[in-house]
């Protein structure tokens, strides 16, 4: 009986020897990989708070000097290097948008003025007045241009004034400005509005989209009618162009020379989430649609 008590206790002793050594074992590697984690878990943190507009620059440095891990300090380093990359490309990006908003804006201001003022001289001969208006034209054309490319050079929305405002009457001066290009052609350009509706947005940013969507089907069409119409949170541009352009045409000298008005459309469409839509209707119409997806009731 006492040998066998003596057996049981001499078989239980090693079990709780190797428990007792795989449990301080556990917690030694658990220790270990809690204080290697650390600067990991103090690196993330400071990720997950992280402003691309203003990076935090002295955060990595004091990261850095705390921790000697290679892995650790070789990784906060490539973040510095990328962080400083970042930091440099949005201060270009900001004098960028503010040098070429001035010196592109300044020059386009002076022709238009002295295009107004020649066009109140009345001994101008109709060549002169017909260079007039094509001055005129490309001027208009230029704005826009330059507008939408200021837009799209930005990589966030800052800078872009949100307001509400109606839609309806952004359109009516857009499509004033573009009747200006059809001067002489046998195109005529209808504005219908069957319905209205407000948007929270950029109105500068609505009418560079609607205004390139618009130009576009200028260039499209030799002749006929474009239809500008506004539907409960949408806008569409119906132009009666064909699918190939006649050699020689008007409308082919125009794609060759502006076929980045649609694709700037879709750029600024799929900046702000307003859907663009192309399709074809019978009678080879084309129709170009935005949808707004929070549109607002006009008040009064």
């Amino acid at each position: 009986m006492i040998t066998a008590s003596l057996m049981a206790a001499n078989n239980v002793a090693p079990i709780g020897a190797a428990i007792a050594i795989m449990l301080c074992s556990g917690s030694l590697a658990w220790i270990a990989v809690s204080r290697e984690w650390v600067p990991v878990a103090a690196l993330a943190r400071l990720l997950d708070a992280w402003d691309p507009e203003k990076p935090d620059m002295a955060g990595l440095d004091r990261e850095g000097g705390k921790h000697s891990d290679g892995d650790v300090s070789s990784l906060i380093r490539g973040l510095h290097g990328l962080a400083s990359r970042i930091e440099g490309y949005s201060e270009r990006e900001r004098n960028f948008t503010r040098d070429a908003s001035h010196e592109l804006r300044s020059p386009l201001t002076v022709i238009k003025m002295s295009s107004d003022m020649l066009a109140d001289e009345t001994e101008l001969s109709d060549v002169g007045y017909r260079s007039l208006e094509r001055i005129r034209r490309s001027t208009r054309e230029l704005e826009a241009l330059v507008e939408a490319f200021l837009i799209l050079s930005r990589e966030s929305d800052q800078g872009l004034a949100e307001e509400d405002f109606v839609v309806n009457t952004v359109l009516r001066q857009e499509v004033d400005y573009a009747r200006e290009l059809i001067v002489g052609r046998p195109v005529e350009l209808v504005l219908d509005e069957p319905a209205s509706f407000a948007l929270h947005a950029s109105p500068r940013v609505f009418a560079v989209l609607c205004g390139q969507l618009i130009r576009h089907a200028l260039q499209q069409t030799d002749q006929g009618t474009i239809m500008v119409t506004v539907m409960p949170g949408s806008v569409s541009v119906i132009n009666p162009a064909l699918d190939v352009p006649e050699a020689g045409s008007r409308r082919h000298a125009s794609v060759d020379r502006h076929g980045f008005d649609l694709a700037i459309a879709r750029r600024l469409s799929d900046r702000f989430q307003w859907p663009l839509e192309l399709r074809s209707l019978p009678g080879a119409n084309r129709v170009a649609s935005v949808r707004f997806p929070h549109p607002q009731p006009v008040e009064g």
